[in-house]
Protein backbone atom coordinates (compact mmCIF):
# COMPACT_ATOMS: atom_id res chain seq x y z
CA UNK A 1 0.00 0.00 0.00
CA UNK A 2 1.18 3.04 -1.28
CA UNK A 3 0.68 6.41 0.28
CA UNK A 4 0.89 9.97 -0.89
CA UNK A 5 1.61 13.15 0.46
CA UNK A 6 -0.02 16.40 -0.94
CA UNK A 7 2.00 18.78 -2.14
CA UNK A 8 1.30 22.33 0.25
CA UNK A 9 0.11 24.63 -1.87
CA UNK A 10 0.85 27.73 0.20
CA UNK A 11 2.33 30.04 -2.48
CA UNK A 12 5.46 31.49 -1.40
CA UNK A 13 7.29 34.66 -1.19
CA UNK A 14 9.14 34.80 -4.41
CA UNK A 15 13.04 33.23 -5.20
CA UNK A 16 15.37 35.81 -3.28
CA UNK A 17 17.51 35.99 -6.63
CA UNK A 18 14.48 36.95 -8.58
CA UNK A 19 13.86 39.48 -6.31
CA UNK A 20 17.52 40.38 -6.44
CA UNK A 21 17.64 41.13 -10.25
CA UNK A 22 14.69 43.04 -9.98
CA UNK A 23 15.61 45.26 -7.52
CA UNK A 24 19.11 45.94 -9.40
CA UNK A 25 16.89 46.45 -12.68
CA UNK A 26 14.88 48.84 -11.05
CA UNK A 27 16.67 50.56 -8.18
CA UNK A 28 20.47 50.93 -9.33
CA UNK A 29 21.72 53.91 -11.32
CA UNK A 30 24.59 53.05 -13.66
CA UNK A 31 26.52 56.37 -13.49
CA UNK A 32 30.65 54.17 -14.29
CA UNK A 33 32.17 55.48 -16.91
CA UNK A 34 34.37 52.96 -17.31
CA UNK A 35 31.29 51.12 -17.90
CA UNK A 36 29.29 53.43 -20.13
CA UNK A 37 32.55 53.66 -22.22
CA UNK A 38 32.90 49.87 -22.51
CA UNK A 39 29.04 49.18 -23.82
CA UNK A 40 29.67 51.79 -26.54
CA UNK A 41 32.71 50.37 -27.85
CA UNK A 42 30.71 47.09 -27.15
CA UNK A 43 27.89 48.42 -29.23
CA UNK A 44 30.04 48.92 -32.02
CA UNK A 45 31.83 46.11 -32.18
CA UNK A 46 28.52 43.48 -31.84
CA UNK A 47 26.90 45.42 -35.09
CA UNK A 48 30.34 45.25 -36.91
CA UNK A 49 29.79 41.42 -36.18
CA UNK A 50 26.68 41.82 -37.20
CA UNK A 51 27.43 42.98 -40.58
CA UNK A 52 29.83 40.85 -41.50
CA UNK A 53 27.60 37.65 -40.93
CA UNK A 54 25.55 39.29 -43.41
CA UNK A 55 28.09 37.76 -45.85
CA UNK A 56 27.55 34.56 -45.27
CA UNK A 57 23.95 32.49 -46.81
CA UNK A 58 23.69 30.45 -44.19
CA UNK A 59 22.85 33.08 -41.70
CA UNK A 60 20.78 35.08 -43.96
CA UNK A 61 18.64 32.48 -44.38
CA UNK A 62 17.73 32.92 -41.16
CA UNK A 63 16.53 36.49 -41.37
CA UNK A 64 13.60 38.68 -41.93
CA UNK A 65 9.96 37.80 -40.82
CA UNK A 66 8.41 34.50 -40.09
CA UNK A 67 6.24 35.04 -42.61
CA UNK A 68 7.27 36.71 -46.01
CA UNK A 69 5.55 39.92 -47.05
CA UNK A 70 4.69 40.38 -43.00
CA UNK A 71 4.79 44.17 -42.57
CA UNK A 72 4.67 45.71 -39.04
CA UNK A 73 3.36 49.43 -38.34
CA UNK A 74 6.11 51.06 -36.49
CA UNK A 75 8.48 47.66 -36.23
CA UNK A 76 12.26 47.57 -35.16
CA UNK A 77 14.74 47.32 -38.07
CA UNK A 78 17.50 44.83 -38.88
CA UNK A 79 20.96 46.29 -38.79
CA UNK A 80 22.17 46.23 -42.50
CA UNK A 81 19.09 44.77 -44.08
CA UNK A 82 15.94 46.05 -45.22
CA UNK A 83 13.66 44.60 -42.95
CA UNK A 84 11.29 45.92 -40.30
CA UNK A 85 10.45 43.51 -37.88
CA UNK A 86 7.93 42.76 -34.78
CA UNK A 87 10.39 43.12 -31.79
CA UNK A 88 10.47 39.37 -30.86
CA UNK A 89 11.42 38.07 -34.48
CA UNK A 90 14.35 41.43 -34.64
CA UNK A 91 15.82 40.20 -31.91
CA UNK A 92 16.26 36.49 -33.12
CA UNK A 93 17.61 38.41 -36.37
CA UNK A 94 20.20 40.80 -34.44
CA UNK A 95 21.07 38.29 -32.16
CA UNK A 96 21.88 35.60 -34.75
CA UNK A 97 23.62 38.55 -36.31
CA UNK A 98 25.82 38.88 -33.81
CA UNK A 99 26.18 35.78 -32.52
CA UNK A 100 26.82 34.21 -36.13
CA UNK A 101 30.80 34.39 -36.59
CA UNK A 102 31.82 33.91 -32.98
CA UNK A 103 33.44 37.13 -32.94
CA UNK A 104 31.41 38.64 -30.28
CA UNK A 105 32.54 39.69 -26.73
CA UNK A 106 33.13 36.88 -24.27
CA UNK A 107 32.99 36.29 -20.77
CA UNK A 108 34.85 33.12 -18.71
CA UNK A 109 33.71 32.34 -15.71
CA UNK A 110 32.18 29.04 -14.06
CA UNK A 111 30.20 29.40 -17.05
CA UNK A 112 31.13 30.85 -20.24
CA UNK A 113 28.71 33.08 -22.69
CA UNK A 114 28.48 36.06 -24.85
CA UNK A 115 26.79 39.09 -23.14
CA UNK A 116 26.32 41.24 -26.10
CA UNK A 117 23.68 38.35 -27.09
CA UNK A 118 21.47 40.20 -25.58
CA UNK A 119 21.85 43.39 -27.57
CA UNK A 120 19.12 41.72 -30.04
CA UNK A 121 16.69 41.87 -27.47
CA UNK A 122 17.30 45.39 -26.41
CA UNK A 123 18.30 46.55 -29.73
CA UNK A 124 14.97 45.00 -31.09
CA UNK A 125 12.65 46.21 -28.50
CA UNK A 126 14.38 49.98 -28.16
CA UNK A 127 13.92 50.40 -31.51
CA UNK A 128 10.28 49.78 -31.42
CA UNK A 129 9.41 51.33 -28.26
CA UNK A 130 11.11 54.22 -29.24
CA UNK A 131 8.90 54.80 -32.40
CA UNK A 132 6.03 54.16 -30.53
CA UNK A 133 6.69 56.92 -28.00
CA UNK A 134 7.37 59.03 -31.29
CA UNK A 135 4.60 57.99 -33.07
CA UNK A 136 2.30 59.04 -29.34
CA UNK A 137 4.40 62.16 -29.28
CA UNK A 138 6.07 61.33 -26.54
CA UNK A 139 10.15 61.48 -25.88
CA UNK A 140 11.60 58.18 -27.37
CA UNK A 141 14.71 56.47 -25.53
CA UNK A 142 18.04 57.16 -25.96
CA UNK A 143 21.03 55.69 -26.93
CA UNK A 144 22.47 56.74 -24.02
CA UNK A 145 19.35 55.01 -22.24
CA UNK A 146 20.43 52.09 -23.84
CA UNK A 147 23.67 51.62 -23.12
CA UNK A 148 22.59 51.55 -19.29
CA UNK A 149 20.49 48.71 -20.48
CA UNK A 150 23.47 47.03 -21.98
CA UNK A 151 25.45 47.17 -18.78
CA UNK A 152 22.62 45.81 -16.90
CA UNK A 153 21.77 43.04 -19.27
CA UNK A 154 25.71 41.77 -19.20
CA UNK A 155 25.74 42.22 -15.57
CA UNK A 156 23.13 39.55 -14.76
CA UNK A 157 24.58 37.83 -17.21
CA UNK A 158 27.84 37.97 -16.17
CA UNK A 159 27.44 37.68 -12.53
CA UNK A 160 25.21 34.68 -12.88
CA UNK A 161 28.14 33.19 -14.42
CA UNK A 162 30.60 33.61 -11.91
CA UNK A 163 30.21 30.63 -9.65
CA UNK A 164 27.04 28.59 -11.62
CA UNK A 165 28.24 25.80 -14.24
CA UNK A 166 25.44 25.03 -15.93
CA UNK A 167 27.70 23.46 -18.93
CA UNK A 168 28.49 20.72 -16.02
CA UNK A 169 25.04 19.77 -15.82
CA UNK A 170 24.77 19.54 -19.74
CA UNK A 171 22.63 23.00 -20.24
CA UNK A 172 24.19 25.94 -22.70
CA UNK A 173 25.09 29.50 -21.47
CA UNK A 174 21.85 30.62 -24.19
CA UNK A 175 19.85 30.12 -20.32
CA UNK A 176 21.50 33.18 -19.06
CA UNK A 177 20.77 35.37 -22.64
CA UNK A 178 16.68 34.42 -22.06
CA UNK A 179 17.07 35.45 -18.12
CA UNK A 180 18.96 39.04 -18.73
CA UNK A 181 16.50 39.78 -22.08
CA UNK A 182 13.83 39.00 -20.14
CA UNK A 183 14.62 40.97 -17.52
CA UNK A 184 15.85 44.07 -19.30
CA UNK A 185 13.06 44.09 -21.84
CA UNK A 186 10.64 43.66 -18.56
CA UNK A 187 12.65 46.82 -17.35
CA UNK A 188 11.91 48.87 -21.01
CA UNK A 189 8.61 48.19 -21.10
CA UNK A 190 8.28 49.97 -17.89
CA UNK A 191 6.64 47.16 -15.71
CA UNK A 192 6.55 47.30 -11.87
CA UNK A 193 8.97 45.49 -9.71
CA UNK A 194 6.67 42.47 -9.19
CA UNK A 195 5.87 42.32 -13.20
CA UNK A 196 9.54 41.66 -13.45
CA UNK A 197 9.95 39.07 -10.93
CA UNK A 198 7.32 37.63 -12.98
CA UNK A 199 9.19 37.81 -15.84
CA UNK A 200 12.09 36.23 -14.78
CA UNK A 201 10.47 33.28 -13.32
CA UNK A 202 8.85 32.88 -16.44
CA UNK A 203 12.41 32.36 -18.06
CA UNK A 204 13.57 30.37 -15.38
CA UNK A 205 11.37 27.69 -15.78
CA UNK A 206 11.31 27.68 -19.92
CA UNK A 207 12.78 24.97 -21.47
CA UNK A 208 16.06 25.45 -21.29
CA UNK A 209 18.57 24.81 -24.47
CA UNK A 210 20.88 21.69 -24.13
CA UNK A 211 24.72 21.90 -24.79
CA UNK A 212 24.33 19.23 -27.55
CA UNK A 213 24.62 21.34 -30.85
CA UNK A 214 28.19 23.06 -29.29
CA UNK A 215 30.16 19.27 -28.65
CA UNK A 216 31.14 16.51 -30.99
CA UNK A 217 29.63 14.45 -32.25
CA UNK A 218 26.43 16.75 -33.05
CA UNK A 219 28.52 20.44 -33.12
CA UNK A 220 26.39 22.46 -35.91
CA UNK A 221 24.83 26.03 -36.81
CA UNK A 222 22.17 26.08 -33.93
CA UNK A 223 24.99 27.17 -32.11
CA UNK A 224 25.16 30.36 -34.10
CA UNK A 225 21.57 31.07 -33.99
CA UNK A 226 20.72 29.74 -30.30
CA UNK A 227 21.43 33.25 -29.01
CA UNK A 228 19.22 34.83 -31.18
CA UNK A 229 16.66 32.34 -29.96
CA UNK A 230 17.12 32.88 -26.33
CA UNK A 231 17.28 36.66 -26.33
CA UNK A 232 13.86 36.90 -28.34
CA UNK A 233 12.06 34.62 -25.72
CA UNK A 234 13.27 36.58 -22.95
CA UNK A 235 10.89 39.67 -25.39
CA UNK A 236 8.58 37.35 -25.35
CA UNK A 237 8.17 36.53 -22.18
CA UNK A 238 7.91 40.58 -21.29
CA UNK A 239 5.95 40.91 -23.59
CA UNK A 240 3.38 38.44 -21.98
CA UNK A 241 3.66 39.94 -18.77
CA UNK A 242 2.82 43.39 -19.74
CA UNK A 243 -0.48 41.55 -20.39
CA UNK A 244 -0.90 40.01 -17.81
CA UNK A 245 1.08 37.06 -17.46
CA UNK A 246 1.15 35.36 -13.61
CA UNK A 247 4.37 34.67 -12.46
CA UNK A 248 6.01 31.56 -9.98
CA UNK A 249 7.47 32.80 -7.50
CA UNK A 250 9.78 29.89 -6.36
CA UNK A 251 10.60 28.82 -9.97
CA UNK A 252 14.13 28.29 -8.92
CA UNK A 253 13.29 26.70 -5.46
CA UNK A 254 9.95 24.92 -5.33
CA UNK A 255 11.01 20.95 -4.38
CA UNK A 256 11.06 18.42 -6.66
CA UNK A 257 9.55 20.54 -9.53
CA UNK A 258 11.90 24.07 -9.32
CA UNK A 259 14.79 24.61 -11.24
CA UNK A 260 17.50 24.11 -8.97
CA UNK A 261 16.04 20.13 -8.29
CA UNK A 262 15.15 19.63 -11.86
CA UNK A 263 17.82 20.92 -14.08
CA UNK A 264 20.39 22.08 -11.24
CA UNK A 265 21.02 18.58 -9.13
CA UNK A 266 19.52 20.29 -6.81
CA UNK A 267 22.07 22.68 -5.99
CA UNK A 268 21.60 26.17 -4.86
CA UNK A 269 22.38 29.07 -7.38
CA UNK A 270 25.25 30.49 -6.03
CA UNK A 271 26.38 34.52 -6.39
CA UNK A 272 28.93 36.22 -4.01
CA UNK A 273 28.89 39.88 -5.52
CA UNK A 274 26.35 42.15 -5.86
CA UNK A 275 24.81 43.52 -9.02
CA UNK A 276 26.67 46.42 -10.46
CA UNK A 277 28.97 47.03 -13.55
CA UNK A 278 31.82 44.69 -13.19
CA UNK A 279 30.84 42.93 -16.50
CA UNK A 280 30.85 45.69 -18.49
CA UNK A 281 34.41 47.03 -17.37
CA UNK A 282 35.97 43.84 -17.54
CA UNK A 283 34.18 42.23 -20.64
CA UNK A 284 36.35 40.39 -23.36
CA UNK A 285 36.44 41.40 -27.01
CA UNK A 286 37.42 39.48 -29.69
CA UNK A 287 39.35 41.69 -32.11
CA UNK A 288 42.02 39.89 -34.28
CA UNK A 289 39.75 36.68 -35.14
CA UNK A 290 37.12 35.10 -34.66
CA UNK A 291 38.01 31.85 -32.73
CA UNK A 292 36.35 30.66 -29.47
CA UNK A 293 37.95 32.59 -26.65
CA UNK A 294 39.57 29.71 -24.71
CA UNK A 295 41.90 29.58 -27.90
CA UNK A 296 42.47 33.18 -28.41
CA UNK A 297 45.51 33.58 -27.13
CA UNK A 298 46.60 30.17 -28.93
CA UNK A 299 45.71 31.70 -32.10
CA UNK A 300 48.53 34.86 -30.69
CA UNK A 301 51.12 32.07 -30.14
CA UNK A 302 50.27 30.35 -33.48
CA UNK A 303 50.94 33.90 -34.89
CA UNK A 304 54.16 34.41 -33.74
CA UNK A 305 55.27 31.17 -34.73
CA UNK A 306 54.33 31.50 -38.10
CA UNK A 307 57.65 32.62 -39.08
CA UNK A 308 59.28 30.17 -37.79
CA UNK A 309 57.67 27.14 -38.87
CA UNK A 310 56.14 27.99 -42.15
CA UNK A 311 58.79 26.99 -44.27
CA UNK A 312 59.17 23.58 -42.29
CA UNK A 313 56.15 22.04 -41.58
CA UNK A 314 56.72 18.44 -43.30
CA UNK A 315 59.43 18.87 -40.65
CA UNK A 316 57.60 19.44 -37.22
CA UNK A 317 57.05 16.25 -35.12
CA UNK A 318 55.05 17.13 -32.35
CA UNK A 319 53.38 20.36 -31.13
CA UNK A 320 53.28 21.11 -27.86
CA UNK A 321 49.90 22.99 -26.54
CA UNK A 322 49.50 24.06 -22.76
CA UNK A 323 46.13 25.48 -22.06
CA UNK A 324 43.41 25.93 -19.28
CA UNK A 325 41.07 23.10 -17.83
CA UNK A 326 38.26 24.82 -19.34
CA UNK A 327 39.59 24.75 -23.02
CA UNK A 328 40.41 21.08 -22.82
CA UNK A 329 36.88 20.10 -21.62
CA UNK A 330 35.05 22.15 -24.29
CA UNK A 331 37.34 22.71 -27.66
CA UNK A 332 40.04 20.14 -27.65
CA UNK A 333 39.11 17.54 -30.07
CA UNK A 334 40.59 14.69 -32.30
CA UNK A 335 39.02 12.98 -35.36
CA UNK A 336 37.16 14.64 -38.24
CA UNK A 337 35.30 17.64 -38.02
CA UNK A 338 32.47 18.40 -40.21
CA UNK A 339 31.32 22.11 -40.66
CA UNK A 340 32.72 25.62 -39.71
CA UNK A 341 31.01 25.51 -36.71
CA UNK A 342 32.96 22.32 -35.62
CA UNK A 343 36.03 23.72 -36.85
CA UNK A 344 35.69 27.40 -35.01
CA UNK A 345 35.29 25.19 -31.85
CA UNK A 346 38.28 22.97 -31.75
CA UNK A 347 41.66 24.67 -30.48
CA UNK A 348 44.07 22.19 -32.43
CA UNK A 349 42.33 23.59 -35.84
CA UNK A 350 42.46 26.96 -34.66
CA UNK A 351 46.59 26.64 -34.15
CA UNK A 352 47.10 24.64 -37.06
CA UNK A 353 45.54 27.58 -39.38
CA UNK A 354 47.69 30.11 -38.45
CA UNK A 355 50.73 28.15 -38.14
CA UNK A 356 50.45 27.37 -41.92
CA UNK A 357 49.01 30.52 -43.30
CA UNK A 358 49.85 33.30 -40.45
CA UNK A 359 46.07 34.10 -40.26
CA UNK A 360 42.77 33.17 -39.07
CA UNK A 361 39.80 34.65 -40.54
CA UNK A 362 36.17 32.96 -40.60
CA UNK A 363 36.52 32.15 -44.19
CA UNK A 364 39.17 29.87 -43.01
CA UNK A 365 36.81 27.25 -41.04
CA UNK A 366 34.85 26.98 -44.85
CA UNK A 367 35.78 24.17 -46.88
CA UNK A 368 37.83 26.06 -49.53
CA UNK A 369 40.30 25.87 -46.88
CA UNK A 370 39.33 23.02 -44.42
CA UNK A 371 40.28 20.80 -47.03
CA UNK A 372 44.04 21.34 -46.75
CA UNK A 373 45.35 17.86 -45.76
CA UNK A 374 48.32 20.00 -43.82
CA UNK A 375 46.04 20.90 -41.06
CA UNK A 376 44.55 17.62 -40.31
CA UNK A 377 48.20 16.39 -40.35
CA UNK A 378 49.44 19.31 -38.13
CA UNK A 379 46.37 18.96 -35.65
CA UNK A 380 47.34 14.85 -35.49
CA UNK A 381 50.94 15.96 -34.36
CA UNK A 382 49.39 18.26 -31.25
CA UNK A 383 49.75 16.74 -27.64
CA UNK A 384 47.38 19.28 -25.47
CA UNK A 385 48.19 19.63 -21.53
CA UNK A 386 46.32 21.44 -18.67
CA UNK A 387 49.03 24.02 -16.96
CA UNK A 388 47.41 24.36 -13.40
CA UNK A 389 48.58 27.71 -13.06
CA UNK A 390 46.49 29.26 -16.30
CA UNK A 391 43.32 26.71 -14.66
CA UNK A 392 43.56 29.09 -11.49
CA UNK A 393 44.54 32.28 -13.11
CA UNK A 394 41.54 31.64 -15.49
CA UNK A 395 39.58 31.56 -12.23
CA UNK A 396 40.74 34.42 -10.36
CA UNK A 397 38.63 37.58 -10.32
CA UNK A 398 41.55 40.01 -10.22
CA UNK A 399 43.21 37.77 -13.25
CA UNK A 400 40.87 36.19 -15.28
CA UNK A 401 43.43 35.45 -17.51
CA UNK A 402 43.03 32.85 -20.52
CA UNK A 403 46.21 31.68 -20.77
CA UNK A 404 47.69 29.53 -23.64
CA UNK A 405 51.15 28.59 -24.96
CA UNK A 406 52.62 27.02 -27.78
CA UNK A 407 55.90 25.41 -28.82
CA UNK A 408 56.86 23.71 -32.20
CA UNK A 409 59.44 20.17 -32.12
CA UNK A 410 61.40 19.64 -35.00
CA UNK A 411 62.43 15.64 -36.57
CA UNK A 412 66.07 16.88 -36.40
CA UNK A 413 65.67 17.69 -32.79
CA UNK A 414 65.53 21.35 -32.60
CA UNK A 415 62.28 23.45 -31.56
CA UNK A 416 61.10 26.83 -31.40
CA UNK A 417 60.72 28.55 -28.35
CA UNK A 418 57.43 27.89 -26.18
CA UNK A 419 55.51 31.68 -26.78
CA UNK A 420 53.18 31.67 -23.57
CA UNK A 421 50.55 34.69 -23.59
CA UNK A 422 48.10 34.85 -20.38
CA UNK A 423 46.05 37.84 -21.56
CA UNK A 424 44.45 38.21 -25.06
CA UNK A 425 44.45 41.79 -26.82
CA UNK A 426 40.82 42.21 -25.87
CA UNK A 427 41.77 41.55 -21.98
CA UNK A 428 40.88 44.65 -20.02
CA UNK A 429 44.45 44.66 -19.37
CA UNK A 430 45.08 45.23 -22.82
CA UNK A 431 42.18 48.27 -23.52
CA UNK A 432 44.89 50.74 -24.63
CA UNK A 433 46.45 48.16 -26.92
CA UNK A 434 42.80 46.50 -28.08
CA UNK A 435 40.18 49.70 -28.81
CA UNK A 436 42.36 50.97 -32.25
CA UNK A 437 41.96 47.50 -33.35
CA UNK A 438 37.99 47.40 -32.19
CA UNK A 439 37.63 50.69 -33.78
CA UNK A 440 39.68 49.56 -37.02
CA UNK A 441 37.75 46.50 -36.99
CA UNK A 442 34.56 48.02 -36.82
CA UNK A 443 35.66 50.54 -39.52
CA UNK A 444 36.21 47.51 -41.98
CA UNK A 445 32.64 45.40 -40.88
CA UNK A 446 30.70 48.86 -41.71
CA UNK A 447 32.51 49.38 -45.34
CA UNK A 448 31.04 45.21 -46.10
CA UNK A 449 28.05 46.87 -46.07
CA UNK A 450 27.55 50.42 -46.86
CA UNK A 451 28.65 53.27 -48.78
CA UNK A 452 32.26 55.01 -47.64
CA UNK A 453 29.49 57.66 -46.87
CA UNK A 454 27.51 56.26 -45.29
CA UNK A 455 29.80 54.01 -43.17
CA UNK A 456 31.97 56.81 -42.53
CA UNK A 457 28.83 59.13 -40.67
CA UNK A 458 28.51 55.71 -38.33
CA UNK A 459 31.87 55.26 -37.77
CA UNK A 460 32.27 59.45 -36.56
CA UNK A 461 29.26 59.19 -34.62
CA UNK A 462 29.33 55.92 -32.95
CA UNK A 463 33.13 57.65 -31.53
CA UNK A 464 30.99 60.33 -30.33
CA UNK A 465 29.81 59.47 -26.89
CA UNK A 466 28.18 62.65 -26.30
CA UNK A 467 26.19 62.88 -29.50
CA UNK A 468 25.86 59.22 -29.63
CA UNK A 469 24.01 59.10 -25.76
CA UNK A 470 21.41 61.92 -26.85
CA UNK A 471 20.39 60.41 -29.87
CA UNK A 472 16.73 58.81 -30.15
CA UNK A 473 17.16 55.25 -30.65
CA UNK A 474 15.29 55.44 -33.90
CA UNK A 475 17.34 57.74 -35.37
CA UNK A 476 20.34 55.78 -34.69
CA UNK A 477 18.69 52.82 -36.25
CA UNK A 478 17.61 54.33 -39.52
CA UNK A 479 21.31 54.65 -40.03
CA UNK A 480 21.81 51.10 -40.50
CA UNK A 481 18.93 50.67 -43.45
CA UNK A 482 20.83 49.40 -46.00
Amino acid sequence: MSSHIADANQRPAPDAELVAIADYLCNVSIDSTEALTTARHCLMDSLGCALLALQYPECTKHLGPIVPGTIVPQGARVPGTPYVLDPVQAAFNIGAMVRWLDFNDTWLAAEWGHPSDNLGAILALGDYLARQAQAAGEPPLTMGDLLRYMVKAHEIQGVLALENSFNRVGLDHVLLVKIASAGVAAHMLGLNREQIIDTLSLAWVDGQSLRTYRHAPNTGSRKSWAAGDASARGVRLALMVAKGEMGLPSALTAPTWGFQDVLFKGQPLARSRPYGSYVMEHILFKLSFPAEFHAQTAVECALVLHEQVKDRIDAIERIKLTTQESAIRIISKDGPLHNPADRDHCLQYMVAVPLLFGRLTAADYEDAVATDPRIDQLRAKMRVQEDPRYSAEYLDPDKRSIANAVQVFFTDGSCTEKVAIDYPIGHRRRRAEGLPVLEAKFAQALRTRFTQRQATRIEVLCRDEYTLSALPVQRFMDFWVS
